[in-house]
């Protein structure tokens, strides 16, 4: 959303059945049913009361419980060695009847689309209890320099660099963060190239512009002239503006939309993922901004591709995705292309080519070192199985309400409990 431009996102009781049933059982049955009863209560097989076991037979033993998954790892903070391409890895979890897929983005801090492209078939709005959701908790880290803030609009990832201890080796491993970010619509894009954060911004209001204003009155939604901070101010708690005027790093109201293309031009993020960003980043960090939505990567010997459809608006031919990329294999500069280009011979062009056709958001492996990590099945029978449950070392604590426990946004019910509990 532009700061200029402002962003907005578009039990059944059942009665009394039979009062008078009891009194029509005959007398046999009224005596029966407190015994089956008392049986169930004490979980006695009916067949134990007339089958004695035999001579030295031992009583059947209970069928184990099926073992607990552990507790995902959180994919957000990683340390990077030399050469170092890709951070993380995919994961597998179940879903529970109510889950959506905003509630498995948010839970395991990736974006809607991103879940949606990792598990083709799947509704989205509907998962189904026991169905298993890929997470595409592995990520290619985008071909720009490794310094400040990194986003990739195709990728919609938002990666921090932050700077080295002054006395670090050089050959010492480099921090990165990463978090899903929401970008700008069809017509409101997030435009690209290098800028820095100017300012940071708590509570911020919110003041529309004409342009955006007029924009929702075509759909019959009017905008006030400001929205104070609060619940319904769409740029969240946290904002840093850019030096690009009109456009922002912010929070938001709507954290279903993080991973989407709906905002008007500003890169916006989860509540709990702003919150720490906002304190990472000092003014004046560089800001870069790539499409790349074919990310080539080293994993030790081993050249991965993740693919993601391009953006609709982007107006590059993609039409040949292995001619693009070949293309960068003629003069490399950077070390990553440069090693591609020595081992150009040994990459599965065929397998770039499907990949590209049917873009997953995973990495495979498509050059030398090429193992299981080939095949999508493969990939997902040896992802580690996680509790569908937020992770250890998570951003998130769970709570929806980024404004809870704040008494300036207490709602009229919870200033009156406030008010009581303090003696006020």
């Amino acid at each position: 959303m532009a700061a200029g431009r402002g962003a907005r996102e578009n039990l059944v009781i059942a009665g009394r059945a039979g009062d008078n049933a009891r009194d029509m059982m005959p007398p046999a049955y009224r005596l029966a049913i407190p015994l089956l009863a008392a049986l169930v209560a004490a979980c006695t097989p009916f067949e134990s009361l007339w089958k004695k076991p035999k001579s030295g037979e031992k009583p059947a033993a209970e069928a184990p419980a099926p073992p607990l998954l552990p507790l995902g790892e959180a994919t957000h903070r990683f340390l990077l060695a030399p050469g170092q391409d890709v951070v993380g890895q995919v994961q597998v979890t179940v879903a529970k009847h109510e889950d959506t897929f905003a509630d498995l983005a948010r839970r395991f801090n990736v974006g809607y689309a991103e879940l949606v492209r990792a598990n083709p078939g799947v509704d989205p709005w509907l998962p189904g209890e026991g169905t298993e959701i890929v997470l595409p908790t592995e990520f290619i880290l985008p071909d720009a320099p490794r310094e400040g803030l990194v986003l990739n609009l195709a990728q919609m990832r938002l990666y921090y660099f932050p700077k080295p201890e002054k006395d670090a080796p050089k050959d010492a491993p480099i921090e990165v963060v990463t978090h899903p970010i929401g970008i700008g619509k069809v017509d409101w894009a997030t435009p690209e190239g290098t800028t820095k954060v100017v300012s940071h911004v708590k509570d911020p209001t919110w003041t529309p512009p004409l342009s955006v204003r007029r924009d929702h009155e075509k759909e019959g939604d009017i905008l006030p002239p400001t929205v104070p901070p609060g619940p319904e101010n769409p740029l969240g708690r946290h904002m840093m503006r850019l030096g690009w005027p009109t456009y922002l790093i912010h929070g938001t109201n709507k954290p279903p939309a993080v991973g989407m293309r709906a905002s008007a031009g500003c890169i916006r993020l989860y509540p709990e993922d702003i919150a720490q960003v906002y304190e990472m980043v000092a003014d004046g960090t560089k800001v870069t901004v790539v499409n790349q939505p074919y990310l080539l990567g080293w994993r030790g010997e081993e050249l991965l591709l993740q693919a993601y459809e391009p953006l609709v608006d982007d107006k590059r031919d993609w039409t040949d995705v292995p001619r693009e990329l070949k293309q960068k294999l003629r003069k490399p500069k950077q070390p990553l292309w440069k090693k591609v280009a020595e081992h150009a011979h040994a990459i599965d062009w065929e397998a770039v080519s499907a990949m590209a056709a049917e873009p997953r958001g995973i990495a495979y492996s498509i050059g030398p070192g090429a193992g299981e990590s080939r095949d999508l099945a493969a990939i997902v029978a040896a992802a580690p199985r996680v509790l569908n449950a937020i992770p250890a070392g998570a951003t998130w604590n769970g709570v929806e309400d980024q404004y809870a426990g704040d008494p300036r946004f207490a709602k009229p019910d919870e200033e009156t409990d406030t008010a009581a509990s303090t003696g006020n």
